[in-house]
C-alpha cells in the first residue's frame, strides 16, 4: 500500500480535504437543504410546517433514528416532478465534487415517492440525468441504488423491484435501508435472492442501531457486498475477524452516528477500532443536510475527535475506491490520482 509522509497535526484537515475519494454512503433525499426545500415547495405550490430555513434546520434536532425518519420524509415531501429530483442530485454531485468525490453510489427511496403517486420514471429519469451531467458538468462520476424500505413489507419491495426493472439500466444495485429495529435483514431474503438472480449489486442496513446478528444475517442471509454503518460489529469478535478476513467493507458515517446518538460524542467513535482490526471500513456523510456535514466534514472532524492520523485517511481513501462498484479500470485511475493527490500534497 503506498504509504504517505507524516503530517503535521495542522495541515492535517487541508491533507484530507485534498484526497480524492468515493461516497457509497449517500440516501439522495438526506441531501436535500432546506434552502432547496422551501425553493422546491415554492416552485410546486406547497405549504410547509415551518416558518422559515432557519425554522426548520432547528427542527433537526434527533434523539434517534426513527426520529430523523419522521421529519426526513416530510421534507422529501416537496419532490414531485422530475426536475425536483435533477436538482437535487445535482445540488449534491456539485458539493461533492467540491469535496475531491470522484465517484458517488448513491441512496434513493422510491417507496418514499411512489406512495405520494409519484411514479418511479420520474424518481428515475431525474436522478439518472442528473448523474450523467455530472460527469461531463463537474468531473465526478455517479451510479444509483435503488433502496428498500424495511419498515414496509416484503411484499411492497417486490411491487417496488417489478415498477423499477423496465428501467434497469439506470440503476446498479439494491439496498435496505429505514428503521432498522424490528426490521431484521431476512425479512427481506426473497426479494434479495431475486435482485441476486437479476444480477443487481446488493448492500444493506445493518448494525447501527441493530445488534450484530443483523450484519451476520446481512452477509448469510441477504449476501450482501456491503454493509452500510457496521459499527455494532465491535460488540462481537467473531464478526469482526470475518469482516477482515473476508475484506467486507462497512461504510461508515460518522457524524450521523453522533447525530443519531449511536455515540454520545464524536471522540467515542469506534473507526480506529475498526480500522486497528483490519476492517474494509469507508467514510460517508449518509444524510449530509441533516447531520451537519459532506464528506469532508466527517473526515475532519472525526479525525480531530478520535486522534487518526495521515496513513489512516489514505487508507480510507484508498478503501471507498476499492470497495466501490466502478469497474477495475476506473479504480486503477481513481487510485493513480489519490497516489498523485498525496505525492503533489508532500
Amino acid at each position: 500500500m503506498y504509504q504517505t509522509k507524516p503530517v503535521a497535526p495542522e495541515r492535517l484537515p487541508a491533507f484530507l480535504r485534498s484526497l480524492p475519494k468515493a461516497e457509497l454512503h449517500i440516501h439522495i433525499e438526506g441531501s436535500l437543504e432546506p434552502e432547496l426545500i422551501f425553493a422546491l415547495a415554492a416552485r410546486n405550490g406547497l405549504t410547509l410546517p415551518h416558518a422559515s430555513v432557519e425554522d426548520l434546520r432547528q427542527a433537526y434536532a434527533f434523539h434517534d433514528l426513527q426520529s430523523f425518519l419522521d421529519i426526513y420524509y416530510a421534507g422529501a415531501s416537496v419532490l414531485l416532478f422530475e426536475q425536483d429530483f435533477y436538482d437535487m442530485a445535482r445540488a449534491y454531485l456539485q458539493r461533492a465534487a467540491a469535496d475531491n468525490v470522484l465517484h458517488a453510489e448513491i441512496f434513493f427511496d422510491p417507496q418514499t415517492h411512489t406512495a405520494r403517486g409519484v411514479s418511479i420514471e420520474t424518481v428515475l429519469n431525474g436522478l439518472h440525468r442528473a448523474c450523467q451531467d455530472a460527469r461531463s458538468d463537474f468531473g465526478i462520476s455517479a451510479s444509483l441504488i435503488l433502496c428498500f424500505l424495511r419498515h414496509l413489507s416484503e411484499d411492497d419491495a417486490f411491487a417496488t423491484l417489478e415498477q423499477a426493472l423496465p428501467f434497469r439500466d439506470k440503476f446498479i444495485g439494491i439496498g435496505l435501508d429505514s428503521s432498522e429495529l424490528g426490521h431484521p435483514p431476512e425479512k427481506f431474503a426473497r426479494v434479495f435472492a431475486r435482485c441476486r438472480e437479476l444480477g443487481f449489486r446488493l448492500v444493506a442496513h445493518a448494525g447501527e442501531e441493530g445488534p450484530p446478528a443483523y450484519i451476520w444475517s446481512a452477509l448469510d442471509v441477504l449476501h450482501v457486498e456491503r454493509i452500510d454503518h457496521g459499527v455494532q460489529c465491535v460488540q462481537d469478535s467473531a464478526l469482526m475477524q470475518r469482516l477482515a478476513r473476508e475484506r467486507i467493507p462497512l461504510t461508515v458515517c460518522p457524524l450521523s452516528n453522533m447525530k443519531l446518538r449511536v455515540y454520545r460524542q464524536l471522540s467515542q467513535h469506534k473507526l480506529w477500532q475498526l480500522l486497528g482490526a483490519g476492517i474494509f471500513a469507508t467514510v460517508n456523510s449518509d444524510d449530509p443536510a441533516y447531520f451537519g456535514g459532506y464528506i469532508n466534514d466527517n473526515f475532519v472532524q472525526t479525525f480531530a475527535a478520535t486522534g487518526l492520523g495521515a496513513q489512516h485517511g489514505l487508507t480510507l481513501a484508498r478503501n471507498s475506491f476499492e470497495a466501490s462498484f466502478m469497474d477495475e479500470a476506473e479504480k486503477r485511475a481513481c487510485l493513480q490520482r489519490l497516489e498523485q493527490a498525496v505525492e503533489g500534497f508532500e
